[in-house]
């Protein structure tokens, strides 16, 4: 994995390096006995050679690299990777683990301006294709920051870092109530904001149809 293009990720890393070898060491310790620990892939490499804790999970069906995250680090490791080339957030998303497990939140960064780029060296001046292979896929990697379900549900919001968070960080706290610290609408996307409870989670109990129509 190449050198940050930003000089800042750097110094961000020395900055934090102590900081967060702890907060790796804390989350191996707190996270071993339900996450299945995988040998590092490249991402994972560059990250722990920056000085930034972590854990690296199994990759999922597809081969994209895993890596478990500390709430309060994630911001800088984020901007870290996105200063090194991985500029899209292309997805954010949360889940539950079931009955008594823990709350997710997950992000998928690809390195969009990488593939843009080798798909105009592929072009001819006249603007025919040269096909890249079939296999070409942007580089990706997903980050996952593991709640439990009777603690602090808050995480930094990476608004600041990708606009596209915006609405896709409401709709995580719509369904499953884990808040983003300053993201500057913290409401709730979908349902009304009033409702009791987070629907998506595997412990939501839903009213009945008499109580809404009291409610409404």
């Amino acid at each position: 994995m190449p050198e940050p293009t930003n000089p800042e990720a750097g110094a961000l890393a020395g900055t934090i390096a102590a900081g967060t070898a702890a907060a790796g060491s804390t989350a191996a310790g707190t996270t071993a006995e339900a996450l299945t620990v995988a040998e590092p892939g490249p991402v994972s490499r560059w990250l722990s050679a920056q000085g930034f804790g972590h854990q690296g999970l199994e990759p999922d069906h597809l081969g994209i690299e895993t890596l478990a995250v500390e709430p309060l680090f994630l911001p800088v490791i984020v901007a870290a990777l996105k200063a090194s080339g991985f500029d899209y957030l292309q997805c954010q998303g949360g889940y539950d683990e079931g009955p008594g497990g823990r709350l997710v939140s997950f992000y998928e960064l690809v390195k969009l301006a990488v593939l843009a780029d080798q798909i105009a060296l592929a072009s001819d001046p006249a603007g025919t294709c040269n096909a890249l292979p079939a296999t070409a896929r942007p580089e990706q990697v997903r980050l996952k920051v593991f709640l439990e379900r009777d603690g602090d549900l808050t995480i930094p919001s990476l608004y600041g870092l990708f606009r596209g968070a915006d609405w896709q960080e409401r709709e995580t706290f719509d369904m499953y109530g884990i808040h983003y610290a300053g993201h500057p609408h913290p409401k709730r996307l979908l349902m009304p904001e009033d409702w009791k409870g987070y629907p998506l989670r595997k412990d939501y109990v839903q009213p009945d149809f008499y109580e809404l129509q009291d409610a409404y």
